[in-house]
């Protein structure tokens, strides 16, 4: 037997790694993550190290390949998700200017701040510390209540 191992990939992400990982050790394949705890402790030295190495025997390669190739359970098709999220909403904010429901709530990007906060920060000499929230569309730009 050739007990010899070989790194078989290297991810920039140890989360993406330790998936791999978890589904060669349940497929019954023993491998283990390399400079995976430098890279995650601190994430700058990640391509310094070259990134976490997954390592497996060289014996099973092959076996791997086709588990890989074969399994699409980490492929992703969001476009399903978004058409059931689309149809499911009734009480979507339509923009007042344009009719889309392209549409989000957060901070105000035109008249961010109030006269009361921005008084308060200049008598202060801070910055405001309560900003204005508003619908945003995405389509037009237009901001509304």
């Amino acid at each position: 037997m050739n007990d010899r191992t070989v790194v078989y990939s290297t991810y920039y992400n140890p989360m993406e790694a330790n998936i791999i990982k978890a589904k060669l050790e349940d497929s019954g394949f023993a491998c283990f993550l390399a400079d995976e705890n430098v890279a995650t402790l601190n994430p700058l030295y990640n391509q310094a190290i070259g990134g976490v190495k997954l390592i497996v025997f060289e014996r099973d390669v092959e076996a791997i390949n086709a588990l890989l190739v074969e399994d699409n359970s980490l492929n992703f098709d969001p476009s399903e998700e978004i058409i059931d999220e689309e149809e499911s909403g009734d009480d979507k904010t339509v923009c007042a200017q344009c009719g889309s429901t392209n549409v989000g709530y957060g901070m105000a990007t035109d008249k961010k701040y109030s006269i009361w906060a921005t008084m308060l920060a200049f008598l202060t000499l801070s910055t405001p510390i309560k900003a204005n929230k508003c619908h945003h569309c995405y389509d037009c730009g237009y901001e509304f209540e």
